[in-house]
């Protein structure tokens, strides 16, 4: 039986899951007053909306977050890749009726789920080109840009009643580090990130956004401890009158976990200010994952902020406000589910990628068949960088060949280059960091030299210097991407020719 504590702190808590059924554990919290849950990839099947209604049974004011941002990151298509355009593409674009209408699909979307939170949009301006975590997650490295896109497409999710929630407060644009194994530490100069990173956040709230996520990063000029963690940051967001929910990034993330911990860190995010607690992805771990994982991980977040509670490091005040601002949404959510009916609205997210996609360097030849080499960077905890469905969409019926240029030697990668030139069709070298990783240029040099009739498509941030061979830019790793390049190299729409310069 909950006791009196548990319930209350049940009422800030927000875990992942294992499975495509609520799991008992789950059902009983949930009619004992749990907040609701985060879906990932492994809970999202075809009985996804079965499972929403179970939920909701359980508890009806369940808010149910995803993380579905379209373009690179995407849970409710992770099994075939994203066929909503991404943030950089609609930053590249700058048109903001397109991002309104990319908010609309994706709280579309959600909805059709039973789901009625979005974890997005990415309102991070990223600065930093060698950024493992954001890349083309956020719209540009502009902060004038990144916000009007940013409130464009919250206008979008949100006229839909669905929540949409920016992240990651104050800015995770500026880092070479990814929270989900470190901690990282931005040292930009003060004045700089405050005019350029917290910018889209004030926009977001100006605009009335519902929610907003907190990042795992410090800015030691703002203390020792990570903006989740830290009361001065997310003391910010109240100062400047915002009123809505402040919700953790995942707690299960190494900057928290292997810090102060899961309960301790869930104990300490509730008394710097956050509301909601994403406890995170049981299957992170990978195969040191528990069967029991799930249920564990829950259970150690409530069991530091019951333990807070008794010994008062934590006040009962500070988490029945924040317990009321997550009753506050639901009953926000509810009324406008209530009063929202389907419209029909045209929204063709091919036409928008297409008028995105480049091409830098010489003109394309007009190809039968491609060849891919996929030498991308492998998947993060954040970004399937590496799913297979990019470079399957690429090929069609073609040759595909996943190459780790991080550990595989030189003449390993030439043996490929020469292999796949021998074959059938153009040769296709699917890239993600042409200009902050080594190995990947290389490749494509010597490529250059040992099949000059080879092309690049890069899928991740565009190429700022020239690669020796014609780059078709796309900007996301998304299924929705690679269609659109396969359709540019077998000339089946005209693209747009763009000359780049070093620089």
């Amino acid at each position: 039986m909950t006791d009196d504590l548990e319930r209350l702190a049940n009422g800030v808590l927000w875990p992942g899951f294992f499975g495509t059924e609520a799991p008992e554990w789950l059902r009983d919290e949930l009619r004992d007053g749990l907040a609701g849950v985060v879906y990932f990839g492994q809970n999202v099947g075809e009985g996804l909306p079965a499972l929403s209604a179970a939920i909701l049974d359980a508890n009806p004011d369940a808010l149910i977050g995803i993380d579905e941002e379209g373009g690179s990151v995407t849970r409710l298509e992770s099994a075939t890749g994203s066929t909503v355009p991404g943030a950089a593409q609609l930053g590249l674009l700058d048109d903001l009726v397109a991002s309104e209408k990319t908010g609309a699909e994706l709280a579309r979307r959600v909805r059709a789920v039973g789901a009625n939170v979005v974890l997005g949009p990415v309102a991070d301006v990223n600065t930093d080109p060698r950024n493992p975590v954001i890349g083309v997650r956020a719209f540009g490295d502009d902060e004038a840009l990144v916000s009007r896109h940013v409130v464009a497409t919250i206008d979008g999710i949100q006229d839909g009643a669905v929540a949409a929630c920016v992240k990651h407060f104050p800015g995770h644009g500026d880092t070479h580090m990814d929270s989900h194994h470190s901690l990282p530490e931005i040292t930009l100069d003060l004045e700089e990130f405050e005019r350029v990173h917290l910018e889209p956040f004030r926009a977001a709230i100006d605009a009335g956004v519902d929610a907003v996520m907190t990042a795992h990063i410090v800015v030691p000029a703002w203390g020792e401890q990570p903006a989740t963690l830290n009361p001065r940051v997310l003391g910010m967001l109240r100062d400047w009158g915002y009123d809505g929910l402040i919700i953790t990034d995942a707690l299960d993330m190494a900057a928290i976990r292997e810090t102060v911990g899961l309960g301790g860190g869930a104990a300490q995010a509730l008394a710097a200010g956050a509301d909601l607690l994403c406890i995170g992805n049981p299957t992170n771990p990978g195969e040191a994952a528990l069967p029991d994982q799930d249920e564990q991980d829950f259970r150690a977040a409530r069991d530091g902020i019951v333990a807070a509670l008794r010994d008062g490091s934590l006040s009962r005040a500070r988490v029945e406000e924040a317990a009321a601002r997550v009753a506050s949404l639901a009953a926000k959510l509810r009324i406008a589910a209530e009063q929202t009916h389907e419209q029909a609205e045209t929204f063709d997210a091919a036409e928008i990628v297409r008028r995105v996609v480049t091409v830098s360097g010489d003109a394309l030849e007009t190809a039968s068949e491609l060849a891919v080499i996929d030498a991308r960077r492998r998947s993060t905890l954040a970004v399937d960088s590496a799913g297979s469905y990019v470079a399957n969409a690429l090929a069609g019926d073609g040759v595909r060949v996943r190459l780790d240029v991080a550990s595989a030697p030189v003449s390993e990668q030439d043996r490929v280059i020469d292999e796949v030139a021998t074959a059938a069709g153009t040769t296709v070298l699917l890239i993600d960091r042409p200009d902050t990783d080594a190995a990947q240029r290389a490749l494509v040099e010597r490529a250059a030299l040992r099949d000059p009739r080879a092309v690049v498509v890069n899928v991740g941030l565009p190429t700022a210097n020239p690669l020796p061979l014609p780059t078709v830019e796309v900007a996301a790793a998304s299924r929705l991407g690679a269609q659109t390049a396969r359709e540019a190299l077998l000339g089946r729409f005209a693209v747009q020719q763009r000359m780049n310069s070093a620089g």
